[in-house]
């Protein structure tokens, strides 16, 4: 059987249309019943539907397909699968207590740009989107399969590997020190992937998506393709790069980072604080761990400043300032 063509030769306006129409599904089932349990599954679960759809509509089983679109499929399963079992565990999904009864504030989670569920999944899936499409992978009209082997696709495995091993094992651990009662409370964790690392789920999560594409360039790179085509696969570099700006600069690493400074900050400087050593724990750990590339903390403790706010991504934006944000964070906790 041949490849379907439909709309245009990359599968993008077809695959932007299925996610639109996922997407709206999962935010009127969620907006109507105000409850959180579908909100991150139907992020991640999208992955899974686009690798699989246009495999399918793509018809052309080359080796490189197959493993990229099953990369992308296990780790959807995996961060869908992850996540609803969390917010089944916690209850609730705290992002979204202040927006959950408003229709726009809540639609935004899906259809803002370009942070939403919709551009997210969209732009990030692009590498294995047009890998499958007929313009790519249609060898009997001007596609290309290179044999499979290539120094991208073995280098983009291991690159995927690592980071979906890195990804995998620091959301358990992050997971079982909450639920773990006897964790301190007064200090953040300081074992497994995150004594290295003070966000290792991001940095695998990045590494996951730079092998995505990487593999899926052989045909460029390794193959003979029209201009045009050729174009296309080397722009679908903006699937990881948007993945690390997404995860830097806006829902990642910014929403994390001083949400947990405050928490230590409070512990310490509340009245009748039960927790006095907690902000300076929490101290010591920032400036002994990487905020994503994992390092040894004897390493990254003697680094200077200036190279761990420039090439080390710890940008200043992050920081806490006890000065500025101390008194807010204060009167915030006492109501």
């Amino acid at each position: 059987m041949s490849p379907v063509h439909v709309l245009d030769p990359y599968y993008l306006a077809i695959t932007a249309l299925v996610t639109i129409a996922y997407q709206l599904s999962g935010f009127a089932i969620a907006f109507t019943f105000k409850f959180d349990k579908i909100t991150d599954f139907t992020g991640g679960s999208n992955f899974f539907i686009l690798a699989l759809f246009t495999l399918l509509m793509g018809n052309e089983y080359h080796t490189r397909n197959i493993v990229v679109s099953i990369f992308v499929m296990v780790w959807a399963v995996r961060i869908a699968a992850f996540l609803l079992y969390r917010v089944l565990k916690t209850g609730s999904d705290s992002r979204f207590d202040e927006i959950r009864s408003h229709f726009l504030k809540f639609l935004g989670f899906w259809i803002d740009v370009p942070s939403g569920q919709i551009v997210w999944v969209w732009t990030v899936s692009l590498p294995v989107t047009i890998l499958n499409s007929p313009a790519v992978s249609d060898t009997s009209h001007r596609g290309s399969n290179p044999a499979f082997g290539t120094s991208r696709d073995i280098g983009g495995i291991v690159l995927w590997s690592i980071g979906f091993l890195i990804e995998t094992v620091a959301d358990i651990q992050k997971f079982r020190f909450k639920q773990n009662k006897s964790s301190p409370k007064d200090s953040p964790m300081m074992t497994g992937l995150w004594k290295y690392s003070r966000h290792p789920p991001y940095f695998g999560e990045m590494l996951c998506w730079w092998g995505v594409f990487m593999i899926s360039l052989s045909p460029a790179t390794n193959g003979t393709l029209p201009t045009s085509v050729h174009a296309a696969l080397y722009g679908s570099i903006v699937s990881p790069i948007f993945t690390v700006l997404l995860l830097m600069f806006a829902s990642g690493v910014p929403t994390a980072e001083k949400p947990q400074a405050e928490r230590y900050y409070v512990k310490t400087f509340e009245p009748e604080s039960q927790s006095p050593h907690a902000w300076t724990n929490y101290m010591v750990y920032r400036n002994r761990t990487s905020i994503l590339v994992p390092m040894p903390p004897s390493l990254y403790a003697v680094l200077p400043r200036w190279l761990k706010q420039t090439i080390l991504l710890d940008f200043p934006f992050y920081s806490f300032s006890e000065s500025k944000d101390g008194p807010a964070a204060l009167a915030k906790a006492r109501g």
